[in-house]
């Protein structure tokens, strides 16, 4: 009886360590999956450059706005009246700016701007601009040419301005600068290298002050202000990590891990209920062409996974913006359009 029992005692533990270990997998199965490959598109305009890279939306829920390649933000009008010119840095030439080529060697992006991150203040509504070479800018309401905000720091200059978000209560401005070391156009030697200059910075526009709030960061990318305004998410893209930074209660300051991702993330976004959009341009393991890929990931306020986008290798999405009806806009890296997925 005795040895019996030992036996049993013995396939029940081994059953639960199984249980234990193929519980996670089976859970992560469950996770809810919107189709990508059935999302709408909002093509850009013929001779606008591509890369809507960041999708935003006004205080009156007007847009999408997007920043594209050749250096302006297009804002959505409505299938009548299209995208139109909403903002573009300050010198911009529209006649060396548009797709004409240029002279060998010459960058169009450090001539004309890369708008990359992109939000509104809704109570003023201004359009702060994370732009790859200009810097931090902003304009107005309505439009128009921007004024560059920020463009060094402790006499330091950007060279990789990238991710922008607002505090909608103080309106203060937080914007990463990707490294010290390399512009956009060489973003792959900033993974590459395993540069570890990037900064996380913020902006006061009631003071015009700059503060830099944590250096030595590995490709920071996105930021986003959390849902109870106490910290922000930063994306850090070549480890593939969530970062938390905390703006506010005991651990103001500090910055600690968030979450492991199954990819390369880009851009963050609060997704409204106390989690994150993040969309990811490239998986950590890659599968050929053909088969479905993982695209974004909403990661819960724990940290973990709890929804997921899927679809064709060639999709590079860059940005997931959730709206009240429940539409995601999502911005690429390089394609000539805004998708519009719904859940399935």
């Amino acid at each position: 009886m005795g040895c019996a029992m030992s036996r049993l005692t013995k396939m029940i533990t081994a059953l639960v360590i199984m249980v234990m270990i193929f519980l996670p997998s089976a859970m992560a199965a469950t996770v809810p999956s919107i189709d990508a490959t059935r999302s709408q598109r909002i093509p850009l305009p013929g001779g606008s450059g591509r890369g809507p890279e960041s999708v935003a939306f006004d205080g009156q829920g007007e847009g999408p706005y997007s920043g594209v390649s050749d250096g302006r933000v297009l804002k959505w009008n409505g299938d009548e009246l299209g995208w139109t010119t909403y903002t573009y840095s300050p010198a911009y030439q529209t006649d060396k700016c548009k797709l004409a080529p240029l002279t060998p060697g010459t960058n169009r992006e450090t001539l004309c701007g890369r708008p990359l991150g992109l939000q509104f203040h809704h109570k003023t509504g201004d359009l702060y601009v994370a732009d790859a070479y200009k810097g931090l800018m902003r304009v107005g309401p309505g439009g128009g040419e921007a004024t560059v905000l920020v463009d060094r720091v402790n006499d330091m200059p950007l060279r990789f301005t990238n991710g922008v978000d607002v505090d909608q209560i103080t309106g203060q401005v937080y914007f990463t600068d990707s490294s010290m070391n390399y512009d956009r156009s060489q973003h792959e030697s900033v993974t590459n290298t395993h540069d570890a200059s990037g900064r996380l910075m913020m902006y006061d526009p009631k003071t015009e002050d700059v503060s830099v709030l944590q250096t030595g960061m590995a490709y920071p990318n996105g930021v986003a202000v959390s849902y109870d305004r106490t910290h922000l998410l930063v994306a850090s893209t070549g480890p593939c990590k969530l970062l938390r930074h905390w703006i506010s209660g005991s651990k103001a300051g500090t910055m600690e891990p968030f979450a492991d991702l199954p990819g390369y993330p880009d851009n963050v976004r609060a997704d409204k209920k106390g989690g994150y959009w993040v969309a990811l341009h490239g998986e950590k393991n890659e599968r050929p062409r053909g088969v479905d890929h993982l695209l974004a990931v909403r990661v819960g306020a724990n940290g973990k996974i709890v929804e997921e986008m899927r679809g064709p290798k060639i999709v590079k999405p860059s940005e997931i913006m959730e709206r009240p009806d429940g539409k995601l806009y999502i911005g690429t890296m390089d394609g000539p359009y805004v998708g519009v997925a719904k859940r399935n």
